[in-house]
């Protein structure tokens, strides 16, 4: 089965931030309510979110896919979803209380073989206005994976005996992202996937070491960090990728440096494992 004909597909969505949204997301951060009223960078992840019915989810806790017109999202055979990367503009800062419209279309398909066993890509583009004027601009690469099998080992490995050093890197933030951190974070997105608050369904089925820290959580982390760094809403664009799991209840180290063109931006596991990689214009 091709998957062309997904190509191009769209999605709607409106929203509003309001002051309850605002609010839960600044205590979820430990934030100050921000004067003027206008929220920090990131907040767009939890905008216009997913709002497929309890009936309609998969095993894992994303909406299910199928070959319907109603379907978003492609339905590889590949059952596993992870958020790979993301690259953003901010055009405008969010204010609170603003009217939110969200147009999501299918940018590009691909699939192809990897080291253990066939992937695919999906590009979604998605454009966030805020009052009628475009805010945020992202494209979202997600990829799909095999199952993994009974027998596989945990993913990450167990932490090794080397510490991470910050030496090079200007800015270098530790925390420990704990349970209750990543529920107050998948009830702000919406977000059902059950590695985040099933422990057992990450280790037995998805074959995690742990509960897993969601790819956006860590960027709104990395966000907060260039923000006490440079200023809130500084920043003109934002790409991170992700390199490996971070694990609930592990120290994770967030570091930011000047690079040649912009900002280079990093978090890394307690042994130096680096488990995201991003990049920043102001």
């Amino acid at each position: 089965m091709t998957f062309d004909a997904w190509i191009g597909r769209e999605q709607r969505a409106r929203d509003r931030l309001d002051e309850g949204l605002a609010t839960r997301w600044l205590a979820t951060f430990d934030l100050p309510k921000p004067h003027p009223p206008v929220m920090p960078q990131g907040i767009h992840f939890a905008l216009c979110t997913p709002e497929a019915p309890t009936a309609k989810l998969g095993e894992d806790g994303h909406p299910v896919r199928d070959d319907s017109a109603d379907s978003f999202l492609p339905p590889f055979p590949m059952p596993r979803r992870m958020w790979a990367s993301s690259k953003i503009a901010f055009h405008a800062p969010v204010a609170i209380g603003a009217v939110i419209e969200r147009v999501s279309r299918i940018a590009a398909i691909s699939e192809k073989q990897g080291s253990t066993g066939p992937l695919a890509f999906v590009d979604v583009s998605h454009e966030t206005f805020a009052d009628g004027a475009l805010a945020v601009v992202e494209t979202q690469s997600i990829v799909y994976r095999d199952a993994a099998s009974g027998g596989q080992a945990l993913s990450p490995p167990p932490p090794g005996e080397a510490e991470f050093n910050p030496l090079g890197w200007d800015a270098h933030h530790v925390l420990t992202p704990d349970p209750r951190l990543l529920f107050r974070y998948s009830a702000l997105t919406f977000n059902t996937h059950r590695i985040h608050y099933d422990a057992p369904y990450a280790s037995e089925v998805e074959r995690y070491r742990g509960l897993v820290v969601h790819g956006p959580l860590i960027a709104s982390l990395l966000l907060q960090l260039a923000a006490r760094e440079l200023g809130e809403n500084a920043l003109k664009s934002f790409a991170f990728r992700g390199l490996s799991p971070a694990i609930a209840g592990e120290p994770l180290h967030l570091v930011m440096r000047k690079g040649e063109e912009g900002y280079d931006l990093a978090a890394f596991a307690d042994d130096g494992r680096q488990i995201t990689q991003a990049s920043a214009a102001a």
